[in-house]
């Protein structure tokens, strides 16, 4: 498989796809109308903040399975367009956390006593002691507005300077804020009586332009504000006023709403303003980290099908993968079970966990069966990564259930599907640890190894059933592998799942349904 390396990244990166088998070409700077023409032939794509992956990128990647951003950031990615081609989206979160900590903490530092205005006045020949008087950050109040993990070490960074913390957000616990240290307060509060604010979330519609002329005028008189996050978080176009009426005293930016800035932008006139090229994970090691951290993410998906810190697909811990596999495998061959026997249009699934299984994290659980529930029932192609948003625009309608209790199982895996006026349901759980079983159907206890050609019969309990079934297979030379039976009754309702060496013609089928006391059948493939 073919990885594009679109934006620069350090050797360790590349040679570790290269290791991984993958062949890697390193073609930076292209325009979007070359990268357009480029990206059919790759089965992934390898990204920094440069490279913009819009809708039209994707729609022309025919191949494409991954998209890898070394950094934290995904605003140049269309994610929905992503996952609707089934793309998997993944970033490196920690990479570059301890950098961009520190980085804010440079601005801050610089703002405070006004480190590159002294500079530039000493290099044009001047020496202005008095002109630059700065302000002690010890004691002084910090509000952090958002605290992931570079808020959370710039947090501890601050309180290493002896200044008091405030935070919020709308995620943190009040457990994780005491082990913090940190004082969880409301916006307004933290307006009102931080000293230096600095932002740390993503640009999302609920944070663009989360700083501006309402919400400046609810700080102190002299604030300072601080942006390593992204750009347009903060309304540079407010902030200007803010600071040219002297409310803000002064800012320090890493980031900007266009990029790169403009050199006539009037923020970078104000002397009080101080401002960086994005330089947030500007180190040597971070660079190191995030390069060998996202190789090591699309050769693991690329090679070994293994997902790790994916924005748009459920991700499985190492640690738990041996033990999440057969019941993720389970779960996609249950759902594809009844995807394959369901009749209509299908209006509602749950998927109940009971025993062991509810102990277990169930979002890639419940991926695989809706994976496993559409791929038979619709032609365009269905996986990991765009099975729940296809099911979302289908209106079906998706829930979950756990239970401690799993009967004679230890753990118990039930589908229940509504389509129309039918509901069907399929239950399996695993044997010895690793192999999946079918272990009843529409509650009818049987015991099917949920592989290969199978042949689903709905009849009533009358003898000659299986014995005209098997007559008209010997006519056909198809032989049968299993044979597993389950009924509700004596005479009552009952179901046969036949596994054969070969695929039925549908004429076939129809001679099967035309057997005495049938009253259906399906061919499954699994």
């Amino acid at each position: 498989m073919k990885v594009l390396v679109s934006d620069s990244l350090s050797g360790s990166g590349i040679e570790i796809l290269k290791k991984a088998g993958l062949t890697v070409d390193v073609k930076t700077g292209m325009s979007p109308t070359e990268l357009i023409a480029a990206i059919p032939e790759y089965d992934g794509i390898v990204i920094r903040s440069g490279t913009k992956v819009t809708k039209e990128v994707v729609d022309a990647a025919k191949k494409l399975k991954v998209i890898g951003r070394a950094g934290s950031g995904l605003d140049n990615v269309d994610i929905p367009a992503a996952t609707k081609r089934g793309v998997v989206v993944m970033n490196t979160p920690g990479g570059n956390t301890v950098t961009t900590a520190e980085h804010t903490m440079a601005m801050i530092i610089s703002m405070a006593r006004r480190v590159p205005q002294a500079d530039a006045s000493i290099k044009s020949g001047k020496w202005e002691k008095k002109k630059f008087m700065g302000i002690e950050l010890f004691h002084k109040t910090i509000g952090i507005i958002g605290l992931g993990a570079i808020g959370t070490h710039v947090a501890k960074l601050a309180q290493g300077m002896m200044m008091t913390v405030l935070a919020y957000d709308a995620y943190l616990s009040p457990e994780n804020a005491r082990e913090l240290g940190v004082e969880v307060v409301d916006l307004e509060t933290l307006y009102r009586r931080s000293d230096i604010i600095t932002i740390h979330t993503p640009l999302t519609p609920e944070t663009k332009h989360l700083i501006n002329t309402a919400s400046i005028e609810k700080m102190k008189d002299g604030v300072r504000i601080v942006n390593c996050a992204r750009g347009g978080v903060v309304n540079e176009e407010d902030l200007l006023e803010t600071m040219k009426s002297g409310k803000v005293a002064a800012a320090a930016f890493d980031v900007f709403e266009k990029e790169p800035v403009d050199p006539a932008h009037p923020l970078i006139g104000l002397e009080n303003f101080i401002c960086t090229p994005h330089l947030g994970a500007a180190t040597k090691e971070a660079q190191e980290n995030v390069a060998v951290a996202v190789a090591e993410q699309v050769a693991d998906l690329l090679v070994r099908q293994v997902v790790r810190f994916a924005v748009n697909l459920p991700s499985v811990p190492p640690d738990l993968l041996p033990k999440m596999k057969p019941y993720v495998e389970l779960t996609e061959k249950l759902g594809s079970f009844i995807g394959q026997t369901v009749e209509g249009g299908i209006e509602e699934v749950t998927i109940e966990y009971h025993g062991e299984a509810a102990d277990l994290e169930p979002a890639s659980m419940t991926v695989a069966a809706l994976k496993g529930l559409l791929s038979p029932i619709l032609e365009e192609p269905v996986n990991s990564v765009n099975a729940p948003s296809i099911a979302k625009e289908r209106g079906i309608k998706v829930d979950e259930a756990k239970s401690s209790q799993a009967g004679n199982f230890s753990s118990l895996i039930c589908i229940r599907v509504k389509a129309g006026d039918q509901v069907k349901t399929v239950s399996g759980a695993i044997f010895n640890k690793s192999e999946p079983r079918i272990v009843e159907i529409d509650q009818m206890a049987l015991e099917v190894i949920p592989e290969g050609v199978m042949i689903y019969l709905h009849n009533e309990d009358k003898p000659g059933v299986i014995g005209g079934l098997g007559n008209l297979l010997s006519e056909k030379q198809i032989n049968i592998s299993r044979m597993q039976l389950g009924r509700e009754k004596p005479g009552g309702k009952a179901i046969s799942v036949v596994g054969i060496d070969a695929l039925l013609t549908p004429e076939a089928l129809e001679e099967i349904k035309a057997i005495p006391y049938v009253l259906s059948v399906k061919q499954v493939k699994l």
